[in-house]
């Protein structure tokens, strides 16, 4: 049965399948990152964890994958396939597309943002699905994005699109990691609702899902800190669907877990923002954390659909080819917005 590797790279956990070609799920696993042994063991860790999975594929299957597609924290050159740094993981400059290839028998190998990826996966297969334009944001520990058009995802003239958790919000505000004052994701981040709820009850282990509840429960303290999020997260989101004029806006990651407690002030807050905008559907991402993984098959899916029509692979080429059915020092773009699991399961 023809397939291909997906892994999706987090700074703590990892996940990865086998996908078939009408999309199917063959095979799902998890592994702990490990990135307390080093930068060169977690590279290795990603290397040995493809090459099971390619066994598993021969043993299962009866052939090796045909490709594999990886989706990676921090800042990436995907159209070079190097991984050049990723803050929580402490590399720099990783050939990842040329070692995960070399491992792997030669197959060809794509590598992609991990929110950029993830966003690919949404847009085709979950709430984006039939937008032809939408907007990804996962709010987790830190705020990002991806830009969808016709099928494909922007990852602009550097591979820096998307970075709407760096928009300043707040001038003059908190300081952010990546230099700047005041930034979206110092506000609205799960980890900004997290930090503020703490703070707000002088509980160091409260965190955002607690002032969820507490939201829900009628706390006036949560309802501020929410509230104050929320405003945060309306003044970032109405500057991006400015600039974008998104038709369907996609709002994930572990914030987006307490459903309408998010969504139906977010969407009041938004609607009293906009002016001459046309307000674009806000809605929950559907794929969970197994969007990162979908998109990375889809990845290798399309590469390997360049490869048969003879196109040249280029950075946000428009994907034809099999969709799997439903189913620099600063490091801004690294949401670890990703599994924390640390046992392998398999499906």
């Amino acid at each position: 049965m023809r397939h291909v590797i997906a892994l999706d790279v987090g700074g703590t956990g990892m996940k990865a399948a086998l996908v078939g070609a009408d999309g199917t799920l063959l095979h799902q696993a998890r592994r702990a990152t490990g990135r307390e042994r080093g930068p060169d063991a977690v590279v290795e860790t990603i290397l040995a964890f493809a090459a099971d999975l390619r066994a598993y594929g021969e043993e299962h299957f009866g052939e090796s994958a045909a490709a594999a597609g990886v989706a990676v924290p921090g800042i990436v050159d995907d159209e070079h396939g190097i991984a050049l740094y990723a803050s929580n993981l402490g590399w720099r400059d990783v050939p990842m597309r040329r070692l995960l290839s070399e491992r792997l028998g030669g197959i060809p190998v794509a590598l992609g943002h991990d929110v950029r990826t993830g966003g690919l996966g949404e847009g085709r297969l979950g709430a984006g699905k039939g937008a032809d334009r939408f907007l990804f944001v996962p709010l987790g520990t830190g705020i990002a994005g991806a830009i969808g058009i016709a099928g494909r995802i922007e990852p602009g003239a550097h591979g820096s699109a998307g970075e709407i958790g760096h928009i300043v919000v707040r001038p003059g505000g908190t300081d952010c990691s990546c230099g700047q004052r005041g930034c979206l994701e110092r506000y609205a981040s799960a980890s900004a609702v997290s930090l503020a709820w703490a703070e707000a009850t002088g509980d160091p282990d409260a965190d955002a899902a607690d002032c969820a509840k507490a939201v829900e429960s009628g706390d006036p303290r949560a309802r501020q800190v929410w509230q104050n999020a929320v405003d945060a997260l309306a003044d970032g989101l109405v500057t991006a669907l400015t600039l974008l004029d998104p038709r369907t806006l996609i709002i994930g990651g572990g914030l987006a877990e307490a459903g309408e407690t998010l969504f139906t002030p977010l969407r009041a807050a938004v609607g009293e923002r906009v002016t001459f905008q046309k307000l674009p559907a806000i809605v929950p991402a559907a794929l969970g954390d197994t969007a990162g993984c979908l998109g990375a098959g889809l990845l290798a899916w399309d590469l390997l659909d360049r490869s048969t029509t003879g196109s040249t692979p280029t950075t946000g080429s428009t994907p034809t080819g099999p969709k799997p059915a439903d189913a620099t020092p600063t490091d801004p773009t690294s949401t670890d917005a990703t599994s924390t699991d640390s046992t392998e399961v398999t499906a």
